[in-house]
Parts: C-alpha cells; sequence; structure tokens
C-alpha cells in the first residue's frame, strides 16, 4: 500500500472518530438539557446533583431567594428558594416593594453573598412552582439561613406547603412575634402577605 493510501485512511479514521466524538457530545448536552422527564427522576436528579453539597452564593434576588455556582440546565447558575419562609417582597410583578423586605435582602446579602453554603432538600419536593430549586441552606457557621430569618423577624413561616420543619418554623415565627423582633415590632395586618391575612383573619393590626 502507498504511502498516499495510508495517508488517506488516516485521515477518514481521525476524521470518523471527531465526528463521533460531537455526535456523543452533542447527545450528552442535548440529554443533560431536557433533564430528567419525571417527577420523581427529576427529584433523584436534584437530590443527587445538590443534596448535602457546597457551593459558592454568586447573587442574592431577594430576602429567600439567592442564586449558587452551579448550572441549572440552560441557566449558568442555580435559583434557590429558601425552603418553609417567605420574606416580604422587594421584586415583584407589581413592583411594590412590601414592609421590610429591603432590610430582609440586606440581613440575606449580609449573611450569605459570596460564601460557601451547604443545600438541604426534602425527598418528596425538590422543586417550587417556578422551577427553583426548594432547600433549607446551611450557613458556614452551621446556622441554617431559614432559620435566622424566622427568629430574627425577617421572615415569615411559610403555612402554604407543608415540610419536615413545618411545626418547628410556627414556633420561630411566634417566638419573634413575642418578642416583637424585626417586622414584628410595628408590621399591621394590611402589610402581611395576603396568604397570610387569609389564613390568619383574626390577627389584629398592629402599633
Amino acid at each position: 500500500m502507498s504511502r498516499y493510501h495510508k495517508a488517506c485512511i488516516i485521515a477518514l479514521c481521525l476524521t470518523a472518530a471527531a465526528v463521533f466524538i460531537w455526535l456523543d457530545h452533542g447527545l450528552l448536552n442535548h440529554r443533560e438539557r431536557q433533564g430528567p422527564k419525571t417527577e420523581d427522576q427529576a427529584s433523584a436528579y436534584d437530590l443527587e446533583k445538590y443534596h448535602k453539597k457546597t457551593f459558592a452564593v454568586v447573587k442574592v434576588v431577594d430576602g429567600d431567594t439567592i442564586d449558587i455556582d452551579i448550572p441549572d440546565g440552560q441557566y449558568k447558575q442555580t435559583r434557590v428558594r429558601l425552603w418553609g419562609i417567605d420574606t416580604p417582597e422587594t421584586k415583584s410583578q407589581d413592583n411594590i416593594v412590601r414592609y421590610f423586605g429591603p432590610e430582609a435582602a440586606e440581613f440575606t446579602i449580609e449573611s450569605i453573598l459570596g460564601k460557601q453554603v451547604t443545600v438541604y432538600l426534602e425527598e418528596h419536593r425538590t422543586r417550587g412552582k417556578y422551577g427553583r430549586l426548594l432547600a433549607y441552606v446551611q450557613l458556614p457557621d452551621g446556622m441554617f439561613l431559614n432559620e435566622v430569618l424566622l427568629a430574627e423577624g425577617f421572615a415569615y413561616a411559610d403555612l402554604r406547603f407543608r415540610h419536615s420543619l413545618y411545626h418547628k418554623y410556627k414556633q420561630l415565627e411566634a417566638s419573634a412575634r413575642r418578642q416583637e423582633k424585626g417586622l414584628w415590632e410595628k408590621v399591621t395586618r394590611e402589610q402581611l402577605p395576603e396568604w397570610l391575612q387569609k389564613m390568619e383573619p383574626e390577627l389584629l393590626s398592629r402599633k
């Protein structure tokens, strides 16, 4: 066999290998974009990817919403919604800043932005209504941000959804109310989230 034919065969083999690698890489990317198809598969995927893993916080969106430095499908970061709590809004569709919203957001920024945090998930549900990861977020000192926000009066215990710490979170909020911490010092019934007003119709306006 001539050198020319050998060179042609080698070139064809290299081209075929390059095409195979390209196609395989494209298939993997397609699968990653598609993600798990069923809810159970999605939860299992999230648990393997995030549960008990540590990530850097790259952005604070609101008092109860952050971004961590790991891609999530088509997004460069993963958006995390803190499980079991609801802080007053600073960014909403109606562009209304809720009472104590800026204070809650600033507290979260100071507590977590740029720091390494550990994410804990619930096995029965890992995503919220808008596709955000639902998580308990542990700070470097071992405390959980979800609980600190409640205990210091920067958040409400979110009673709309059941989770493993539901009763503990209700107690943390009740304690903050009694001590008039944070928003509980001056908040009025009209300033509470609509969902909480409906669940507590007898709650009186504060001073």
